[in-house]
């Protein structure tokens, strides 16, 4: 904190007029993180083959949203182009690739949000379009609703002119031996979803707009029509242009408790003011007591400790009553931050000051 009021300081007289609900960033400051699932991710369990195949995968992913926003693109666009090549990708638990119900289906979930304007859709217990989030995408702009589900879900599809599949394009052979060996008691849950493979992304763009998306194929061997974190907006994704844009991963019934992706937004857009009250003790006044200028929302930050601390004390809340998983972030100011509490998360990010990597296990 110190090194930003001292800054602060350098830059007296040259105050904006800007409001602390008006700090984001533009210019031509960008960033974009995603993420392909949290849990218990282990050198032991993937081969270096399969190690260099989800790299590569999350790399592209990345790339493309990168790509986007660095050419000046929106953050929905970004995201919707991240999240499209996971859904797209078998090594992971959404579109093709996702995770078998009870009854040997695959039951989609997907939502998408919009920072500038909080319009958001989301769809659960889709089976028939190639990509949910797209679907997602089409409940914000052309319904009246905010979540769809189920037959209804895919009807709208259909009548949006959204790419339609057979139910079977989903399907692979690894998850229905998943399902298989689940219902036979050959292992526990904890052994089949060893990882949790939902995707998503989060972006800032160069206006300083936010958007977040989510997409999975739920729980292996889920029942009873269950609806997971990922298509509840303020769960398992929300954005919000005054403080984030967050999507989750993990134990869906927690993040949901929590309100997880929200309560992270949250405690950045209180913090943010609180913050630049502190800052605002720091300036000299003159003889009359009066501070000899004021600090605006334009000059000010809260670091990545700041924020990497909001998230994990979120994280550790909902682990407190159980869950476990992980979220990415993207700020106002430019930053991607990750926070989770499980071994691993599949996960990239990518920003205009020239950070591009990915990661899969917890140290690195």
């Amino acid at each position: 904190m110190l090194r930003f009021i001292l800054a602060l300081l350098a830059l007296a007289g040259l105050a904006s007029s800007a409001s602390a609900e008006t700090h984001s960033g533009g210019g031509e400051t960008w960033s974009i993180a995603i993420h392909g699932g949290a849990g218990t991710i282990e050198r032991s369990r993937l081969t270096p083959e399969k190690d260099a195949e989800i790299r590569a995968a999350l790399q592209k992913a990345l790339d493309a949203g990168s790509k986007i926003l660095r050419d000046g693109g929106s953050s929905m666009e970004a995201i919707k182009a991240a999240i499209v090549l996971l859904e797209n990708d078998p090594n992971f638990n959404a579109g093709k690739g996702a995770v078998y119900t009870w009854e040997e289906t695959n039951s989609l979930d997907s939502s998408i949000m919009d920072g500038s304007d909080l319009s958001a859709g989301a769809v659960a217990g889709v089976s028939r379009t190639k990509n949910p989030i797209l679907l997602a995408e089409a409940v914000k702009d052309k319904s009246p609703h905010v979540l769809l589900s189920g037959k209804g879900a895919d009807q709208f599809s259909k009548e949006q002119g959204l790419e339609q599949v057979d139910p079977e394009y989903f399907a692979t052979p690894r998850r229905l031996k998943q399902i298989k060996d689940f219902k036979a008691k050959r292992v526990s849950r904890a052994d089949v979803d060893y990882k949790f493979g939902t995707v998503g992304a989060v972006a800032m763009d160069q206006k300083g707009n936010m958007a977040a998306g989510t997409s999975t194929g739920g729980m292996t061997g889920k029942r009873w029509g269950r609806i997971g974190d990922s298509p509840i907006i303020g769960a398992g994704t929300y954005a919000d242009d005054r403080s984030c844009a967050v999507s989750a991963t993990g134990s869906g019934e927690y993040f949901i408790r929590i309100g997880v992706a929200q309560e992270i937004c949250t405690r950045i857009r209180l913090r943010f003011p609180a913050a630049i009250k502190e800052a605002q003790l720091s300036v000299p006044k003159d003889a009359d007591g009066h501070y000899k200028y004021a600090i605006h929302a334009s000059e000010f930050m809260l670091d990545d400790k700041e924020i990497q601390q909001i998230a994990d004390d979120v994280i550790a809340d909902m682990g407190a009553l159980g869950g476990s998983g992980g979220v990415i972030i993207a700020t106002p100011w430019g930053q991607a931050i990750y926070s989770f509490d499980t071994k691993g998360m599949y996960r990239g990010r990518a920003t205009s000051e020239g950070e591009n990597s990915v990661a899969i296990y917890g140290n690195e």
